[in-house]
């Protein structure tokens, strides 16, 4: 709970971060925000390039961006170097929570990946809790805002939570992805009781169910 709490936290530190060096960088060579959409990959970029390289990658003779200070480059590379400091300890934890999850839940992990077997056990509250759910609990977490509004105002209900971020949901067609959610947290609420009460591995024949029926 406490390192899926701090990845989170990561997130949004780097997320403020990047949006700042975005911004900052913009100043001095506001063509590389256009071509990288990824924080890490611009964030290293910029911390080891120089605008002269980074204009060459981009295969560009000038920018409509303007050289800087010694001083004020060396602000804007010490916060791109805080973001990748940010993401290595990102890393280191993330890989810490994989370690506990093949450990603990091998079932659920093995269907879900770690960080939505992290996201659906911070949900619940603990691996008991997620056992005790029955799969239509399991296929709503993380959509209690939307449920809660769907009860209250009869907006429209939503099909999924947390779910929908794994790959048989969100590729699934727009018409079927509610079924193949539902279908997901039954097989999750399987491997849940079978983690819980410690018994023998089978979320491969329960994925292999899975995927079979998604495919007919």
């Amino acid at each position: 709970m406490q390192a899926i709490s701090e990845i989170n936290e990561l997130d949004k530190v780097i997320n403020m971060l990047s949006r700042r060096l975005n911004e900052y960088a913009g100043l001095y060579v506001p063509e590389l925000y256009e071509r990288i959409n990824d924080n890490e990959t611009y964030a290293r970029i910029i911390a080891t390039k120089t605008r002269k390289q980074i204009l060459k990658d981009l295969k560009l003779d000038k920018s409509i961006g303007y050289d800087l200070k010694e001083k004020d480059k060396e602000s804007i590379i010490e916060l791109a170097n805080q973001i990748i400091s940010l993401f290595q300890q990102k890393s280191k934890v993330k890989n810490y929570l994989e370690s506990l999850l093949k450990k603990y839940v091998p079932n659920i992990y093995y269907i879900l990946g770690t960080m939505l077997t992290a996201k659906l056990l911070a949900q619940a509250g603990s691996l008991k809790s997620l056992s005790l759910f029955p799969a239509s609990t399991v296929q709503m977490l993380g959509a209690e805002t939307a449920l809660f509004r769907h009860l209250k105002t009869g907006a429209k209900c939503p099909k999924y939570g947390f779910l929908f971020l794994h790959p048989l949901v969100a590729n699934a067609a727009p018409r079927k992805r509610g079924k193949a959610a539902r279908m997901l947290a039954d097989k999750v609420a399987i491997a849940a009781k079978v983690d819980y009460f410690k018994g023998d591995f089978v979320a491969d024949k329960l994925l292999m169910q899975l995927e079979n029926k998604l495919k007919i």
